[in-house]
């Protein structure tokens, strides 16, 4: 079987539009950079409106590029600068404006009409901690069958949960029905959200008194300390030791001399 062909993908257009693709015959300039633009001229360059041609040769003075920032205003606003510099930055910026964005989290709460005082209170605490952590809780009532009928019940209910959390956060909207569902929408305070910074820098603080070195003892106590010890006398076993009484060496000679009598006797 033959491979199908696949199509050739489309260029991307250009984000900016730059030098000779700039259709207006008349830009806007503007930049930072107008005072060494000057000086590459030879004459005071301001933000003001010039023909795109005399803009493209004040560019071309520098080697750098005409870029048409807004091209819907009249007339469109452009600024000499690298092109390839001018994306880096716009897309850092972009990048730290995203990252400074913050993300909102929505936990759901379900409740039924006849719900208890117990399991109010046990999904109370848990709205609680999420409130804590910065996130917005939407607690709901649903309404099954013939439970519709009893809706008043379900705004006391959301109304009295939102009570019990007004330390901890703010109501958004007062309850209303969707469908089978009626919900209440609470935001956290700034004031109830954990601080997560504290808890890091005093555990650092912390981790730091432990790394401290003790301080080491000097030498002079180390070699006072050794000469405190009382030294074990080298002649100590010895004097424990009790000394056998040496035999004479004529002990041998006197008994042959007695045994050599005792036979003579009797013979």
């Amino acid at each position: 079987m033959a491979r199908r062909q696949r199509k050739p993908r489309r260029p991307a257009k250009p984000r900016f539009r730059i030098n000779n693709q700039i259709r207006s015959p008349k830009i806007r300039l503007v930049g930072d950079n107008l005072a060494e633009l000057s000086k590459a001229v030879g004459r005071e360059i301001v933000s003001d409106i010039y023909s795109t041609r005399e803009a493209i040769k004040m560019a071309d003075a520098i080697d750098m590029d005409l870029i048409e920032i807004s091209p819907k205003a009249d007339p469109p606003v452009c600024r000499i600068t690298d092109y390839k510099k001018f994306l880096f930055d716009k897309k850092k910026k972009e990048k730290e404006m995203k990252a400074k964005t913050v993300k909102t989290v929505i936990k759901e709460i379900r409740f039924g009409p006849n719900t208890d005082d117990h399991d109010f209170n046990f999904k109370a605490r848990h709205a609680e901690r999420f409130l804590k952590d910065g996130a917005k809780v939407k607690a709901y009532v649903h309404f099954r069958g013939r439970t519709i009928v009893f809706k008043e019940r379900g705004e006391v209910l959301l109304l009295r949960f939102v009570k019990h959390l007004e330390e901890f956060g703010t109501i958004e909207s007062l309850p209303r029905m969707e469908g089978r569902r009626m919900f209440v929408l609470i935001a956290p305070k700034k004031s109830a959200i954990k601080s997560t910074k504290k808890p890091k820098q005093e555990a650092s603080k912390q981790d730091k008194k432990k790394e401290k070195p003790k301080p080491e003892a000097s030498k002079d106590a180390s070699v006072a300390q050794v000469e405190k010890t009382p030294e074990v006398p080298k002649d100590a076993p010895v004097a424990k030791a009790k000394k056998k009484p040496e035999a004479p060496k004529d002990a041998p000679l006197a008994k042959a001399e007695k045994a050599s009598d005792v036979k003579a006797d009797k013979s």
